[in-house]
Parts: C-alpha cells; structure tokens; sequence
C-alpha cells in the first residue's frame, strides 16, 4: 500500500517569531493603579505596554506599564534603566504577563518579561 502525504508548510522563519528577553520583573505599584479592579480579567500571556515617562517627576527613568489601555503600575525603579534607554533609543519593546499570583504582597502578584523583537 502507498500513502501519499503532502505537507504544505511556511519557510521556518515566518513560523517562529524570536525574541531576546530583556528581563523578567515583579510589576511596581500595582496597589496604586487600575490593576486591582482588572486583576480577574488579566491572563498569563496577556500583552503589556510600555510607555516611557521621561517627564515623571519622582524618576526620569520611569516606565509605565499598561494591559489593554489602563495603567496598572511601573517597571521597578531599580530595573528601569535599560529599558528606558533602549526606548529613548528608539528600540522596540514588547512585554506580556508571565505570573499571576494571588497573594497578599503587591509586588509579588504580577511578574512580566520584557522582550526585544528581532526581525526575521
């Protein structure tokens, strides 16, 4: 008996997007922003924003952290300083949550990584 199998597939490098991860953080301030009230509509592997804040006036290296359009808090003070340099250089970032914990310590509820996208 003879079987035939065609497979039509994609060249490899469409098929698997690469990243670098830049770093893996807890998320800062999260008990001061939004992420409380959207915390049960959040998911592992949600995508974040990051929004640099060069203008903020309690640190010049701020980055802000977004899930779908609303503030829920900051990459931390003492990890924020090469993201915000690859932004100011123009790099693009992308981020998405890894964690999910439900417990009492803020900073230990959500963790993210932060990716640089590499072009195929």
């Amino acid at each position: 008996m003879l079987c035939l199998v065609w497979v039509w597939a994609q060249p490899l490098y469409a098929q698997v997007a690469a990243h670098i991860l830049l770093q893996d953080s807890p998320l800062a301030g999260f008990q001061y922003h939004a992420g409380k009230t959207l915390w049960p509509q959040m998911q592992v592997g949600d995508a974040l924003t990051l929004v640099r804040e060069p203008d903020n006036t309690h640190d010049a290296k701020a980055v802000r952290v977004e899930w779908q359009g609303h503030k829920i808090g900051y990459v931390p003070r003492r990890e924020n300083a090469d993201v915000a340099r690859f932004m100011d250089g123009g790099q693009t970032l992308v981020a998405r949550i890894v964690r999910l914990a439900e417990v009492r310590n803020p900073w230990s509820r959500v963790r993210f990584e932060i990716l640089i996208p590499l072009q195929p």
